[in-house]
């Protein structure tokens, strides 16, 4: 413990930058032991599977996924060859096709005008780097956003923050024009479609989006750290691809909203859910001419007051710009098409054929390389299944089918494996106990997780079973390290990655992954350098992080699908609502309505939340009288009775959801946590009270969701009861 706690001085609160994983917002009930014993103890069987891992494999796949195009719908024979080793190593694999729409760039320009009449073109492009192979392929991707509007705009510009909601009420309040300008903006906070959504909801004809070297931590160029591929500062010339698709309203293929892309499906009016005003991504390089000509016009940008507003690119004052009389020329062409995507999945048949574990991780990434995103995962994808192979040689056989799930097009909108549960979601919803997702297995040291709160138990167990590799020290758990720098707190699921689609269908789930923490080498999200030499070099070296948390995950799956009492805690629920309910009590206690407020009732404090507290007590009673049933099961050996209590602890959280979901948004079914209106990332807690009171201003329709949030809360009561 002491060679974790001297090293966390220098991690402190942003222990993870990854962008799928921005502040899980919410406060936890704290684990209450600090320390796992050394070495972890385990049973033969974990101790085949801890034993089959091997860093050096991992880093042949890695080098396999990471030396080749896998763009959504343009990877079929890598999804063929991920069946393939599947299916070597014990699994029953097949592809799952689905006809989706997709799109691709053409070609882009963007030009900066000065006021005097020169003009300034920016690059769009990444560095060719000698050291890096797959930055000089001949295939690379070139900058985009997937799902981006092809057109042009050319107007005045105006910096726009990081482009939240509360960032454009912001600049309103400060008198600056918006209709008909450009937006430039910064990125962190919000998923970057709801940048683009908010600027075309203000009337902006196009947007442009930076990364900004203050989300780096101590790893930048100015605090004399040298950049890639000679050191691990970002390279200048880095740029975040990604989708603009509105991640927050509708995940999937836009086109087929609710219902499985095949060939013959209809389609749906996509504008909805994809923006139509263009956007483009750029460097920080590209982006410092464009913010220094803004200097010294409207607002400074310490000023203007807002959370992550200012920056750390040289010379720029991160002003709001008006009256610049700079301009923006962009253009943006892309090729709009249906294709095909494949998801690779790959299935151990178990005794029990109506209790299924699914464990997935998506394969197609924005660049040639994607060694963290999503490469590390499919790495460990390929162990997972040589550990079980390994372990099947003993005889072994899982009492819970297992389903192995390599999602094509997740990048674009989590559109494999929302397609997929669409088609199987009546098997679904009878069968699944849990979705295990491991999407950025790596793209540095720290763990972290975030899960349903039923999982929170067995997932902090087995981080004891780990030896984890962390700044070189090898005395040490995953439960230590981590707890070390979470305090042992598990996150909120939000949204961003392929568990949504099973959490809002009522499905237990976890996503984990270990990301860098200000000290640590940058990684190049969704940029040409998120590549196997970059990994090989700075991320990993020696795979050994990839490797513990192959473990971890492997001894996840392991007892989830073998465990003869399904570990899963309904009890667990019990805290974390009670903790939600208290952020609500919060919310509600400090909100101020808008000058022009739409809402209906008098006061906020007219807001009666007793319905939604006495059904919280009701699931508490429930939980410890199912708590006290399965006890039972056990004590008396009474498997007849152990089935019932297994399947209410796989059925009863199917009872938060809502069939016609969130307001406005009715893909998001689950009641108690949602990705929010305006960050598409982080959790909202109790979503459709909350953010009617933080969005809508609407507290009668707040008032309907309180009622509706306990039914969904009694319902899930009642299924442990009966």
């Amino acid at each position: 413990m002491k060679s974790i706690l001297v090293l966390l001085g220098a991690i402190g609160a942003q222990a993870c930058q990854r962008d799928l994983n921005l502040a899980h917002g919410h406060r936890h009930v704290k684990r209450q032991d600090t320390t796992a014993a050394f070495p972890p103890a385990l049973d033969a069987n974990e101790q085949i599977l801890i034993n089959s891992f091997d860093n050096t494999s991992i880093s042949e796949w890695s080098y396999y996924y990471t030396h080749g195009n896998h763009i959504a719908g343009l990877n079929k024979t890598m999804a063929q060859w991920t069946a393939d080793k599947w299916t070597e190593y014990g699994f029953a694999s097949r592809l799952d096709e689905y006809y989706v729409f997709l799109n691709y760039p053409v070609s882009h320009s963007l030009s900066l005008t000065y006021a005097n009449g020169s003009v300034h073109t920016a690059s769009l492009t990444e560095d060719v780097l000698e050291e890096d192979d797959t930055s000089s392929y001949p295939d690379r991707i070139p900058t985009f956003h997937g799902y981006s509007f092809t057109g042009n705009a050319s107007a005045e510009y105006v910096y726009v923050g990081r482009g939240q909601q509360v960032d454009f009420n912001r600049l309103e309040a400060l008198g600056v024009e918006l209709e008909g300008k450009i937006a430039l903006a910064k990125y962190g906070g919000p998923f970057r479609g709801l940048k683009v959504k908010n600027a075309q909801e203000h009337g902006m004809i196009g947007a442009v989006l930076f990364v900004d070297p203050a989300d780096d931590g101590n790893m930048t160029e100015a605090k004399g750290i040298e950049a890639y591929p000679n050191g691990p500062a970002r390279n200048p010339s880095s740029v975040q691809r990604g989708s603009v698709q509105f991640l927050s309203i509708y995940p999937g293929d836009p086109t087929t909203p609710g219902y499985t892309s095949k060939h013959d499906s209809p389609r749906a009016d996509k504008s909805g859910s994809v923006p139509h005003i263009p956007s483009i991504p750029i460097s920080w390089v590209d982006a410092q001419p464009l913010l220094q000509a803004l200097n010294g016009y409207g607002t400074n940008g310490t000023d203007v007051n807002r959370t992550g507003w200012v920056g750390a690119i040289p010379g720029a004052t991160y002003s709001t710009g008006v009256g610049s009389g700079a301009r923006l020329s962009m253009s943006n062409i892309m090729n709009d098409t249906y294709n095909p995507i494949w998801n690779a999945v790959g299935i151990i048949n178990g005794t029990n054929e109506d209790e299924v574990l699914v464990i997935g991780n998506h394969r197609d990434a924005w660049i040639v390389g994607g060694a963290a995103d999503p490469n590390s995962g499919s790495a460990v994808l390929i162990e997972l299944a040589k550990a079980f192979s390994a372990l099947s040689e003993t005889g072994w056989k899982p009492l819970r089918t297992i389903v192995l799930a390599s999602w094509d097009a997740e990048e674009y909108g989590l559109v494999g494996s929302t397609e997929w549960v669409e088609e199987y979601i009546p098997w679904l919803k009878t069968a699944a106990i849990s979705y295990l997702n491991i999407d950025v297995a790596v793209s540095g040291p720290i763990p972290d997780f975030s899960a349903t709160p039923d999982l929170h138990r067995i997932a902090t167990s087995t981080m004891k079973k780990v030896v984890y590799p962390f700044h070189g020290a090898t005395n040490n758990t995953l439960y230590d390290v981590w707890t070390s720098i979470s305090g042992g707190e598990i996150g909120v699921l939000g949204s961003g990655s392929d568990y949504t689609a099973f959490l809002h269908r009522g499905i237990a789930a976890i996503d984990m992954g270990a990301g860098p923490g200000p000290n640590d080498p940058v990684y190049h999200y969704h940029s040409n350098y998120d590549s196997y030499h970059w990994m090989s070099t700075f991320g990993d070296p020696g795979f050994h992080t990839h490797k513990a948390f192959g473990q971890y995950l492997t001894l996840l799956a392991y007892h989830m699908s073998t465990d003869p009492v399904l570990p899963l805690e309904p009890e667990d629920y019990v805290p974390e609502l009670r903790t939600y309910f208290s952020d609500l009590e919060e919310t509600l206690a400090s909100y101020e309505p808008p000058a022009a407020s739409n809402s209906t009732t008098s006061s906020p404090t007219t807001l009666d939340l007793s319905a939604l507290e006495s059904a919280i007590s009701t699931f508490a009673t429930a939980a410890e009288e199912f708590s006290a049933l399965r006890a039972q099961a056990i004590a008396s050996n009474d498997t007849a009775l152990l089935t019932v209590t297994n399947h209410k602890a796989r059925d009863f959280s199917r009872g938060f959801t809502s069939q016609g979901g969130l307001p406005g948004r009715e893909f998001f079914q689950n009641l108690l946590f949602a990705p929010g209106l305006d960050t598409g990332y982080a959790p909202v807690t109790y979503p459709a009270i909350t953010e009617s009171v933080t969005f809508a201003d609407d507290f009668d329709r707040a008032q309907l969701w309180v009622g509706k949030t306990a039914q969904a809360i009694l319902v899930a009561a009642g299924m442990l009861r009966t």
